[in-house]
């Protein structure tokens, strides 16, 4: 029989994922929804784990590059695979060509793969916007994360412009107000913002995204900045990739808010979340405990996943997800 000492975490971890499973039921009920695929094509959800587990196994830092591949869709016309969208003569740069998305956005390919074996099993049931949020749950699990259920039933969209992301999605440098406006618009709160920016916990980044960083004066700590500087000599390494965590690079875990509060972290819009009071006081309680930080994440994916979805006769179920149909 389990101590009261231990029987307590694990009641605490129960009542959170209660929380989260209220958190969900609103927004699944309004549109999208867990098991949507159950009648129509109930292997959907096992099929793209199954996929998403072997080629992480192969290459460990692409659970990272699903989860943000996931957040670069949902910030730009909403969750609508616009973002996997190939150059056409009548649109010669869509998302995926954007300079904050090319060359460091990855896991097209594992998309390909995905839905070549949905549509043999289940041919033009199964979007491709449902696959990048099945594939990013999958991945958070994977890295070390909790598992969740994601409401699905997503429909593709048509159209993908380059411009739409840089307009759209937060860049490095920005400082908090910035951060707040720009997760405002998408219906994501402070809170929600901050539970995000945890997914720099796992992956890694371009010199290029923080080498003004390494300057004088800068906010970072000493010994992370003599490290970086030998990775990153000059401008001229802006294509060498450095780990976001150096303490855990592949581990799900809330090491990325022991780094903020350190200031071992590598971007200006991760320090950000010292300059307020509020923000500085979520760091603090997902540095001190990972359980609350990991379920929260589980919930704000499930609330971004929401961002603009099409839904019923709105959009496409794209045959190749590179092209609309």
């Amino acid at each position: 029989m389990r101590s009261e000492r231990t029987q307590l975490p694990l009641l605490a971890s129960c009542l959170l994922f209660a929380m989260v499973i209220q958190a969900m039921l609103p927004l699944s009920s309004a549109s999208l929804q867990v098991g949507y695929y159950r009648y129509t094509c109930p292997k959907a959800e096992k099929i793209v784990k199954r996929f998403v587990r072997k080629a992480i196994s192969d290459d460990v830092g692409l659970a990272a590059g699903l989860i943000r591949l996931f957040f670069h869709d949902c910030f730009v016309r909403g969750c609508d695979a616009s973002v996997l969208l190939d150059p056409t003569p009548e649109n010669p740069h869509p998302e995926k060509t954007a300079p904050i998305n090319d060359p460091s956005l990855e896991g097209f390919d594992l998309v390909d793969k995905v839905k070549a074996a949905l549509e043999r099993h289940c041919p033009g049931v199964v979007s491709c916007a449902d696959i990048i949020a099945f594939a990013a749950r999958d991945a958070t699990k994977i890295a070390g994360g909790f598992h969740y259920a994601i409401p699905s039933g997503r429909r593709d969209g048509r159209v993908s412009l380059a411009a739409e992301s840089m307009r759209d999605l937060p860049d490095p440098t920005f400082n908090l107000d910035m951060l707040k406006e720009n997760f405002a618009v998408k219906g994501l709160n402070l809170e929600d913002m901050v539970v995000l920016s945890g997914a720099h916990t796992i992956g890694d980044s371009h010199c290029s995204s923080f080498l003004d960083r390494l300057k004088p004066g800068v906010p970072i700590d000493a010994s992370l900045a003599a490290s970086l500087k030998k990775k990153c000599p000059s401008p001229a390494s802006g294509n060498v990739t450095v780990d976001q965590d150096v303490v855990t690079p592949d581990l799900f875990d809330n090491q990325y808010y022991k780094n903020v509060e350190a200031h071992r972290v590598l971007f200006d819009s991760d320090n950000a979340l010292l300059t307020s009071k509020k923000s500085a006081d979520l760091v603090s309680i997902y540095a001190r405990d990972q359980t609350i930080w990991q379920v929260k994440f589980a919930a704000a994916m499930v609330k971004m996943g929401h961002i603009g979805v099409r839904v019923g006769k709105g959009g496409e179920i794209r045959k190749m997800c590179r092209v609309v149909n």
